[in-house]
């Protein structure tokens, strides 16, 4: 009851329009307060907080999208997924699922996946014959794949707070992510009506295209493979993506200059500082719950009312979705994590697993209303109304719950990769 009194607390705070970090910080100091009269251990709670090496790979990983977008590197993405896919049934719909998913491995942003590939896809699926609402609903789902096919900002914070190597979240989304982007790319096939076909490209044209989007292909793949290899951590695999970012932009593109590259670096600040500053105000809420014995109330809990794993998922699945209407993901991950991880760790609950589920239920909060930032995204891409967004996206929320329901049965969907990692 007294986590559930101040959950609520926590959304009526942040739904008042404060910067998260603002309202948690308020909130989590004001309850410090409260319960035990000093503020004093607020500065030591900041600093180990952030005090953490790992963080690193969050502003090297913003920089290589930055530099990414700005060098104009991904511009051919979506050239050669309609090369390739165009004579498919609802090939224009799967080239842009496909592009979607290949810029979620560069950016790890699901705004900005949408957002880019939406300027460029919804346009040319109008023109083809797809219903407008169509058009939105595959770039608003396929936007959300930013956040689970790896890099990816959200599972560093949760790798943060959780203890849990990165680098072994990565991996687990890699299956996950493609599993959902193919249930996408079968329901554009099955859903293909009144759509032009376009004839199969040649092999001359595939192999064109190929060659000219190779780098913007070979970079995930250089990211994620020297991860899978051991010869990179996570923050050092961030490293090695902004400085290969760089080399293909500025040297083999040749359309990145000093001052793209300052651009890039400022905004990468922007994007870090905010995050670091809602991980501070997070620290001091985690901290807060644990001096209030919330956690361990909890487990308590969950022992006498002998939920099990399954029950104790299903619960949590629920309320991350609930709260996910509400509150943007960074928010939802920064609440709910300290006060589950004594729970997982009494019940034997894998980690990787667990961030893997949380992840693709952040990827639903991206796309249910109210505050879905997806659904707003296309809004402002599209000038569409809001409700013709949230038509077309509806059976992909279908989608991703089926997607979301066989990583729980089959745990092995997520955790094999990371199994056979070095």
């Amino acid at each position: 009851m007294t986590f559930l009194l101040i959950l609520v607390g926590v959304v009526l705070v942040l739904l008042t329009g404060l910067p998260v970090f603002t309202g948690l910080g308020l909130f989590a100091g004001g309850l410090l307060l409260v319960t035990q009269g000093d503020l004093g251990a607020l500065g030591e709670v900041v600093f180990g907080q952030l005090d953490s090496y790992l963080l690193v790979a969050i502003p090297l990983f913003t920089l290589m999208a930055h530099i990414m977008i700005r060098g104009r590197v991904v511009d051919d993405l979506y050239g050669t997924a309609h090369t390739l896919l165009r004579h498919l049934p609802g090939g224009i719909g799967i080239a842009t699922v496909f592009a979607c998913t290949i810029f979620a491995a560069i950016s790890g942003s699901s705004i900005a996946t949408a957002l880019t590939v939406g300027a460029v896809a919804i346009p040319q699926m109008i023109h083809y014959g797809y219903k407008p609402r169509v058009a939105y609903g595959v770039v608003a789902a396929g936007g959300t794949l930013g956040i689970l096919i790896p890099p990816s900002g959200p599972m560093v914070l949760y790798g943060v707070i959780s203890d849990t190597s990165i680098g072994g979240l990565f991996m687990a989304g890699i299956l996950p992510g493609l599993m959902i982007a193919v249930l996408f790319a079968v329901w554009c096939a099955v859903n293909d009506r009144g759509t032009l076909r376009q004839p199969r490209a040649s092999l001359s044209e595939m192999g064109r295209a190929l060659r000219k989007s190779g780098w913007a292909l070979s970079l995930p793949v250089f990211v994620l493979g020297g991860m899978y290899a051991g010869v990179f951590t996570a923050t050092e695999a961030a490293a090695a993506g902004a400085l290969a970012a760089l080399v293909v932009s500025a040297v083999i593109y040749r359309n990145f200059g000093l001052r793209d590259l300052w651009a890039s670096a400022m905004d990468s600040v922007r994007t870090s500082a905010m995050l670091f500053m809602i991980l501070a105000a997070a620290g001091v809420f985690g901290h807060v719950l644990t001096k209030m014995r919330v956690p361990q109330q909890i487990v308590e809990l969950v022992v006498h009312w002998d939920v099990g794993v399954a029950g104790f998922l299903i619960a949590m699945m629920v309320l991350i979705a609930l709260l996910g209407m509400f509150l943007e993901t960074i928010s939802i991950i920064l609440i709910t994590t300290p006060v589950v991880l004594p729970v997982m760790a009494h019940l034997g609950i894998n980690p990787i697993w667990y961030g893997i589920l949380l992840t693709i239920n952040l990827e639903l909060a991206l796309i249910t209303p109210p505050v879905g930032m997806n659904l707003f995204t296309i809004k402002a891409v599209a000038k569409a109304p809001m409700g013709e967004v949230i038509r077309g996206v509806a059976p992909y929320v279908f989608l991703m719950v089926i997607g979301l329901v066989l990583v729980m049965i089959w745990p092995d969907i997520a955790l094999w990769l990371p199994s056979t990692m070095r």
